[in-house]
């Protein structure tokens, strides 16, 4: 299989692209560096990525952001950045993805366990992650010639060190079924799938 990782050289989307690149072929996407550039708050730049990669048979995003701040310290500016960031980011690479998608195929986008069990400072991260969730189960009724799910974590353990003080209590997602989780919605059969994981 052909693989676009968009994201790949990020916490979560190197320890993908590690174990798909043993049996399939994988192009990295990030804003900086990668095989392909893109920034996936402008769709300009989606097209232009796509256009130059032509048809995969699989999409994944690892990619996004959005702001952590108290509530009371978030202006709205601050959600547009998850807005912007990681929930039309994502829907549009998966809108303008299935024209270069292979009948078939698969997309999975990334959230998180904020959608389920926010924490403090996540009001626009755990907004968002939950407006991916309803976007994935809605557009499966309607995508016809390929696969959509989304990935959903508690906290990775490669990401324990920066992110441990938000979380007190919670177990971390081991490297394995963190990747295993990927694996699942690229290569299985499942659609319109929240795939979770929160120990």
């Amino acid at each position: 299989m052909r693989i676009l990782v968009v994201g790949g050289n990020g916490t979560i989307g190197k320890r993908i692209c590690e174990a798909l690149k043993e049996e399939h072929e994988v192009i990295i996407a990030s804003r900086n560096s990668g095989d392909v550039q893109v920034d996936i708050t402008d769709s300009a730049s989606i097209k232009t990525m796509f256009q130059s990669i032509y048809t995969v048979d699989a999409i994944v995003s690892v990619a996004g952001e959005a702001k952590w701040a108290s509530f009371s310290e978030l202006s709205e500016e601050d959600y547009y950045i998850g807005i912007r960031s990681k929930l039309m980011g994502q829907v549009n690479l998966a809108r303008m993805g299935l024209d270069y998608l292979s009948d078939g195929g698969s997309i999975t986008l990334t959230t998180g366990i904020l959608a389920d069990h926010p924490v403090l400072k996540t009001s626009s991260a755990a907004m968002v992650n939950g407006a991916i969730h309803s976007f994935v189960k809605a557009s499966a009724l309607e995508i016809k010639h390929a696969r959509i799910n989304a990935v959903s974590l508690g906290m990775v353990e490669d990401a324990y060190e920066k992110y441990h003080y938000y979380f007190p209590g919670h177990n971390t997602v081991p490297n394995k079924r963190v990747v295993n989780a990927f694996l699942k919605s690229i290569l299985g059969a499942e659609t319109g799938s929240i795939i979770i994981d929160y120990p």
